[in-house]
């Protein structure tokens, strides 16, 4: 059945609160481990690690721009592009944010609100007794060397993201701001934690990866004596600006503290699950007071209906109880929890969703973030301009085009 103008449901366009763009290169992949073995988080990591390691500004932007519009015909309407790619291969930095810009350029293409979270990483982990360790070949692009050459490069970007910002909406005008992020507390030494958090700019939004894998549990404990939750609590970090990503192994003082605090949680159900990383206890920090938000992560999958409906099945299959997350509580969490998490203001970004397709007909309006699919997507209205219709961008084409184009561009990645 095709839609037409009474099957449609307006809908305020959902928001992806966390996304590696470049991660997406590794789709269907997580499976593939060493020596014909199982994948785990760490065989994945080296994968990921091989293909940050290749990437250019050209190529960034190239993949960026078929990424951010997969995300906009499937229904996202905005971004939080937790960003580590900095420096050149060798850790050498471009010239003037050739990467960072990369990334603006393919979401104004894209025509995607755009939240740059510019992510500070020093140090590449700890060891068993808790020290940090050096970075590897790879990570090393991904430094600044230490905070404060992170606060001076963050604030000659923001500097020159304004200066990039188009003149009309038509150009993307106020598709594009920046945040910041740390990337994880095995990732960044506690002294340069509140130097960081110093040079944030008034609502400027923070984000961090947070205990996502019990192994940063364990050396957070060995070198510090606490987990990660109370060692950025120890910080003055914890606060309604926070957005805590996965938080997937806390204890019951960790829930109690973010959930007091008022942060934010960014759950990422699709990539929690393809990852094997566990589920984290999402209803508990919603109701110590956490906002639920939804991100996409490395992109197993880029549907925010897959996304709300995956929070809700990760706790059924938790708790044996149904109902963990009424259909309300998961459109809010994929909308006004993303806002949220990102600082982004309320805005008429809308989806038009198709209310009798074959896998919504029957279903009550309200139920369709149980029922719906990214395929049941109509159309995508940012910033006042339809940017797709029926699974196509409306200036970039099929993004499935734009990804063999890559692929084929770049037979590394294939």
């Amino acid at each position: 059945m095709s839609a037409n103008e009474e099957t449609l449901v307006r809908v305020p366009g959902p928001v992806n609160a966390h996304s590696h763009a470049f991660h997406r290169i590794l789709r269907g992949r997580t499976h593939e481990g060493t020596a014909g073995g199982a994948g785990d988080f760490w065989t994945w990591r080296e994968q990921m690690y091989a293909a940050a390691e290749r990437l250019d500004p050209a190529g960034y932007e190239q993949l960026a721009t078929a990424v951010f519009a997969e995300m906009v015909v499937t229904g996202f309407t905005a971004v939080g592009e937790f960003h580590y790619l900095h420096h050149g291969p060798d850790g050498a930095p471009y010239p003037d944010h050739e990467m960072e810009r990369a990334l603006a350029r393919a979401a104004r293409a894209a025509g995607i609100r755009l939240v740059l979270l510019d992510t500070c990483y020093l140090s590449g982990g700890l060891d068993a007794a808790g020290n940090p360790l050096e970075l590897n070949p790879t990570q090393r692009r991904f430094s600044d060397g230490d905070a404060t050459g992170w606060v001076e490069r963050h604030t000659a970007l923001r500097e020159a993201l304004a200066a990039d910002e188009p003149a009309t909406e038509a150009e993307g005008a106020g598709l594009v701001c920046l945040g910041a992020a740390i990337h994880s507390v095995r990732a960044v030494p506690v002294p340069a934690l509140r130097v960081l958090a110093a040079a944030l700019a008034p609502g400027e939004p923070l984000h961090v990866h947070l205990s996502e894998q019990p192994a940063e549990n364990q050396s957070c404990w060995a070198a510090h004596g606490m987990s990660p939750t109370g060692l950025l609590a120890g910080q003055g970090l914890l606060g309604p600006h926070l957005s805590a990503v996965h938080a997937t192994h806390l204890t019951e003082a960790d829930i109690a503290a973010l959930g007091g605090t008022g942060c934010s949680i960014v759950m990422c159900p699709t990539t929690e699950a393809d990852l094997a990383d566990g589920i984290g206890p999402a209803r508990e920090l919603a109701d110590a007071g956490a906002t639920i938000a939804l991100g996409t992560d490395q992109h197993a999958v880029v549907d925010p209906y897959l996304e709300m409906r995956a929070l809700e099945y990760g706790e059924r299959l938790r708790t044996g109880i149904r109902g963990r997350f009424s259909p309300t509580e998961l459109a809010t969490a994929s909308r006004a929890g993303g806002l949220r998490s990102l600082s982004l203001p309320d805005n008429d970004d809308h989806i038009l969703v198709n209310a009798h397709s074959l896998r919504t007909a029957g279903s009550r309006v309200a139920q369709l973030p149980l029922t719906a699919t990214a395929a049941d997507v109509h159309a995508v209205v940012i910033n006042g301009v339809e940017v797709a219709r029926n699974g196509i961008h409306t200036r970039l084409g099929d993004p499935a085009a734009l990804f063999l184009t890559f692929t084929h561009e770049h037979r590394e990645f294939a």
